[in-house]
C-alpha cells in the first residue's frame, strides 16, 4: 500500500527553510558590528586627543609624528569642527546610534537595520568631506582620521550593499518600533540616557578659543570686566599674590607701574583666549591710567625649528608666526597680523602665514628676512627658560608668574593693587 505523503504547513515550511541570501546577511551584520565598534574605538580615542589638545598647550599626541602626519593639524583645523562641535566628538555619538541601533536589530527591531543604512549613507557623505579637506586642503595625514573613514566606509557597503535593504518599508516599521520601545522600559530608558549623555558631552566639551570668541564676540568679555570682586575677596586675591614669589625678567617696561609679560604662541588656542579675554580689559585701564599698565607679549612656539624645549610639531607654523609678527612690526602692521592669526588659527600653515605676512603684515621678502627675525624669536625662548615657562600661555604681573590664566575680573583686581602699592611708594 502505498505511503500518502503529509504536507507540512505552509508557516511550518517557512521556518525550516533558509531565506535567499540569509548567510550572506549573516555575513554582513558581523561586519556592521565590527566596523561600528572600530569607528566607536578611533572616535573615542579622537575625542580624548582634541580634548587634551584644546586644554593642554603643549601636549603631543602618539598620532603627531611630523608636519604631515599630524592629527594636531586636523583637529585644531576649522574643518576639526563642525558648528563649533569637534568632529570627533559627533563621530562617537554617530557610531555609537550605529552600534545601538544594531543591537536592537539583535533583538529583533523591523526598523533598526534601515536606519543604520541610512545613517551610514550621511556618515559616508561626511566621510568624504573631511578626507578630502584633510588630504588636499590641510596636506595633511591623520591616522586616527584614516581608521574612522575606513569604519564609515565599511558602515555604508555593509548596510547598503550587502543587506540591500529597501527604505520604503522604514516609516511602518519605525511607526512599529516606536511603540515596541514605549512599551519596553529598559530600551526606553537606554534611549534617554543615550540622548541626554550625547547633549550633555557637547555641551560641556571644551571649545576652541578663537572659534568660542567668535560666537560670544567682545561684549560678554566687557561684561565680565565689569564685574568686580566683592571686597573680602578682593582682598583674598591681594593677599594671595603678594605672598608668591617674584622673577626679574629683562623686558623694558616703557615707564610702566604694572608690567605684564605674556609668553605667546601664535597657534595656540589658550593663547587666543587670552588675548581676546584681556583686550577689553587693558583697554580700559588705557583709558583710566595712560602707559602705567603695559603687556609685552614674548614668543614661546610650540616648534623645534626655533624652541628647543619642545621635541615634536606641536604648532607647525607657530615659529613662522612669530617671526612674520616681528617683520610686520616695523611696518606698524603688527597688531592687524597677530588679529589674523588669532582669527585664523584653524587655517595657519607655513604657507598660509607667509601669505598673511605679505597681504596682512606688509612683508614682501619674508623669506629673505625670516632667519634673522627667528634669531629674536629665539632670544625670547631662551628668556622663558631662566625663568621657568614649559607651556603657553604663561602670564608674569611685575614679576609673578600665574601659570593658570585669571579671570578679568581677578587680573583687573590685581592691576588695581599693584597700582596702588606704586603709588603709595613714591
Amino acid at each position: 500500500m502505498p505511503r500518502t505523503r503529509t504536507m507540512k504547513p505552509a508557516a511550518e515550511q517557512a521556518r525550516g527553510t533558509k531565506p535567499p541570501g540569509g548567510q550572506a546577511r549573516g555575513t554582513g551584520r558581523w561586519l556592521l558590528a565590527v566596523f561600528a565598534l572600530l569607528g566607536l574605538a578611533a572616535s573615542l580615542t579622537a575625542a580624548f586627543v582634541h580634548y587634551r589638545l584644546l586644554t593642554t598647550p603643549d601636549y603631543q599626541s602618539f598620532c603627531d609624528i611630523n608636519t604631515t602626519w599630524s592629527c594636531a593639524s586636523a583637529y585644531m583645523s576649522q574643518y576639526g569642527s563642525y558648528l563649533g562641535v569637534p568632529v570627533a566628538l559627533l563621530g562617537v555619538v554617530f557610531f555609537t546610534a550605529v552600534s545601538l541601533l544594531l543591537v536592537a536589530d539583535h533583538r529583533g527591531s523591523q526598523s533598526a537595520m534601515t536606519l543604520v543604512a541610512l545613517l551610514s549613507s550621511v556618515g559616508l557623505a561626511f566621510t568624504l568631506y573631511l578626507a578630502y579637506a584633510t588630504f588636499f586642503l590641510l596636506k595633511a595625514i591623520c591616522i586616527i582620521c584614516l581608521i574612522t573613514y575606513v569604519a564609515a566606509i565599511g558602515l555604508f557597503i555593509g548596510a547598503n550593499v550587502i543587506m540591500r535593504l529597501p527604505m520604503r518599508t522604514l516609516p511602518q516599521f519605525l511607526r512599529h518600533d516606536l511603540r515596541g520601545l514605549a512599551r519596553s522600559p529598559i530600551a526606553f530608558g537606554l534611549t534617554v540616557l543615550f540622548l541626554a549623555g550625547a547633549t550633555t558631552t557637547i555641551a560641556y566639551f571644551p571649545r576652541e578659543a578663537s572659534t568660542f570668541a567668535a560666537q560670544e564676540g567682545g561684549a560678554a568679555q566687557a561684561q565680565a570686566v565689569g564685574a568686580p570682586l566683592t571686597p573680602e575677596q578682593r582682598t583674598q586675591v591681594e593677599r594671595a599674590f603678594d605672598g608668591m614669589p617674584r622673577n626679574v625678567l629683562p623686558v623694558d617696561g616703557e615707564g610702566a607701574k604694572v608690567v605684564i609679560v605674556k609668553f605667546n604662541d601664535f597657534q595656540c588656542p589658550a593663547c587666543a583666549n587670552a588675548h581676546n579675554l584681556y583686550k577689553p580689559l587693558l583697554e580700559k585701564w588705557a583709558r583710566e591710567a595712560p602707559g602705567q599698565v603695559q603687556m609685552f607679549v614674548k614668543d614661546f612656539p610650540l616648534e623645534p625649528e626655533c624652541n628647543t624645549n619642545v621635541k615634536r610639531d606641536v604648532h607647525q607654523a607657530a615659529c613662522e608666526a612669530a617671526a612674520a609678527v616681528r617683520l610686520a612690526r616695523q611696518a606698524q602692521k603688527d597688531v592687524a597680523l597677530e588679529e589674523w592669526f588669532y582669527a585664523n588659527q584653524g587655517a595657519m600653515t607655513p604657507e598660509s602665514v607667509r601669505n598673511a605676512a605679505r597681504d596682512v603684515g606688509g612683508v614682501q621678502d619674508f623669506d629673505t628676512r625670516y632667519q634673522a627675525a627667528l634669531e629674536g624669536v629665539k632670544t625670547d625662548v631662551a628668556m622663558a627658560g631662566t625663568v621657568g615657562v614649559t607651556a603657553t600661555p604663561t602670564l608674569f604681573i611685575n614679576g609673578v608668574k600665574l601659570d593658570k590664566l585669571p579671570p578679568p575680573n581677578v587680573l583687573d583686581a590685581v592691576i588695581a593693587h599693584e597700582l596702588r602699592k606704586a603709588g603709595s611708594s613714591q
